[in-house]
């Protein structure tokens, strides 16, 4: 059974005769008649009585449209939906960006896209790198930002740039010089991201200097905005370390000063979707536009990606 003898004999019993069955799928009446007669072969049943001027259905031409139409309606609806979706008309967009995107410029991604393409609906999830590869691993999102290193096995990653990350501090004075990873230890500190933890990638980097001295850090205190981290440092209860990018941003501290780490460290932001897997045009489109927008405010130093667009 063809979706071409299902059409046939729609048309045929909705309009009674072969030859308007035929003008209205752009056929001959021949190759209408021929359809439903091989369709009739398959059934081992008569679908019409044939003679009069009109064709009659058979009772199990009867019981057979409501099926017919029910099997060809939904092909045809799966075939709108996938134009839908490579045209940019439809769809659904699934990302994951950076919890402190705002300071890469991406706080107005989704008004972006979506003044671009209305049509489209967003899931945008902001977490700590952390979650957000799990939920590509899981398939629960399809692609999105992180900072390296994370653990998730199963990804397709793609390093777009780098960006030092600088101790920060009010009371500490720049003229000391760079932060070796000793002094970090012995500060006092407020760290961010407080749901990941130490499963936080900037904060295994650091964790991992420590165990190589035999050292240990140990915040005093945790918190999950790094915002609420920034507030803090800036009356002076406790250091912390964040990205250039927050660093050169307009909400940061005028009396919190930047001092690079004797041994320079980095966050690096790549893009990651699952292995193999096929992302959709909407996503594609997205994960696009947010590299370009994270691309186009670095120097070209700092770029790791030199082959172009993902």
């Amino acid at each position: 059974m063809t979706l071409a003898q299902l059409r046939a004999f729609l048309a045929a019993y909705e309009l009674g005769t072969f030859t308007a069955a035929a003008r209205k799928l752009e056929t001959s009446q021949a190759s209408i008649s021929e359809l439903i007669s091989r369709l009739e072969h398959e059934l081992k049943l008569s679908l019409f009585i044939r003679g009069g001027r009109r064709l009659l259905p058979t009772t199990a031409a009867v019981e057979l449209q409501v099926h017919a139409l029910q099997s060809v309606t939904s092909f045809d609806n799966g075939v709108e939906a996938l134009k839908s979706m490579s045209s940019l008309q439809g769809g659904v967009c699934t990302f994951g960006v950076l919890r402190y995107g705002a300071h890469y410029d991406l706080a107005d991604l989704v008004q972006r896209f979506h003044r671009r393409y209305p049509k489209v609906k967003v899931r945008l999830v902001g977490l700590n790198s952390l979650a957000v590869a799990e939920s590509v691993a899981s398939g629960e999102i399809e692609a999105g930002l992180i900072v390296l290193p994370v653990a998730e096995a199963g990804l397709q990653v793609r390093p777009l740039f780098r960006d030092e990350v600088f101790y920060v501090s009010a009371t500490r004075s720049p003229s000391r010089g760079p932060v070796t990873i000793e002094e970090l230890t012995e500060s006092k500190l407020v760290l961010y991201d407080a749901f990941a933890g130490w499963h936080d990638p900037t904060r295994r980097q650091l964790l991992e200097r420590a165990r190589l001295k035999g050292l240990k850090i140990d915040p005093a205190i945790e918190v999950e905005h790094v915002d609420t981290a920034l507030g803090l440092v800036a009356t002076g209860a406790a250091d912390t370390f964040v990205p250039q990018a927050i660093v050169n941003g307009p909400g940061f501290p005028k009396n919190v000063h930047a001092v690079p780490f004797a041994e320079p460290l980095y966050d690096t932001i790549a893009l990651i979707q699952r292995e193999g897997a096929y992302l959709s045009p909407a996503t594609r489109k997205m994960a696009q536009m947010a590299a370009r927008t994270l691309l186009a405010k670095v120097t070209p130093e700092q770029t790791l990606w030199r082959t172009g667009m993902p």
